[in-house]
């Protein structure tokens, strides 16, 4: 096998990775209109949630080349391949939800779809390797804390898509 094969899964996996990374992060603006919401005291200061999604990514890229060289057959890639491509859409579409449209109720309602994409993630990596379904945990676990913020603020500064 060439390197050039070898290296083919983990850069396909980190430029999907790079790729819902900007994707989000261009959806994600810290506006006036974020500044002025009501928050909870236990919310993790802004400049943790880089450093917390750049090791959420690694470890759930890895996962992901780990459950591909795991298991060539093309069903189960098939079905690795969807699991992580919904889970990208929810990823991104939860950032536009609450930032761009402004709507941290319908983001509350998207988090539930994305937490059970982890899951489903944790499944199908888990499938082939114990360590690489236990490498989406913290994923899990920071999804989780983010829909208990989401709630919060939800019940902080509703209703939402009211005239200013």
């Amino acid at each position: 096998m060439s390197l050039a094969v070898d290296l083919g899964p983990p850069a396909v996996a980190a430029a999907a990775a790079v790729l819902v990374a900007v994707a989000g992060g261009l959806a994600t603006t810290t506006d006036g209109w974020y500044r002025r919401l009501r928050v909870p005291a236990w919310k993790p200061p802004d400049w943790a949630f880089g450093p917390v999604w750049t090791v959420i990514f690694a470890l759930t890229t890895t996962a992901g080349v780990l459950a591909w060289n795991g298991d060539a057959d093309p069903a189960a890639r098939g079905v690795l391949l969807a699991a992580y491509a919904v889970n990208g859409v929810l990823n991104i579409a939860w950032s536009v939800l609450f930032f761009r449209f402004r709507r941290p109720d319908w983001a509350l309602a998207e988090v539930a779809a994305l937490w059970l994409s982890i899951a489903v993630l944790m499944l199908v990596t888990g499938r082939v390797s114990l360590g690489a379904g236990l490498m989406n945990l913290p994923y899990l676990a920071w999804v989780s804390v983010a829909a208990c913020l989401n709630l919060r603020i939800v019940r902080l500064n509703a209703p939402f898509g009211q005239p200013a």
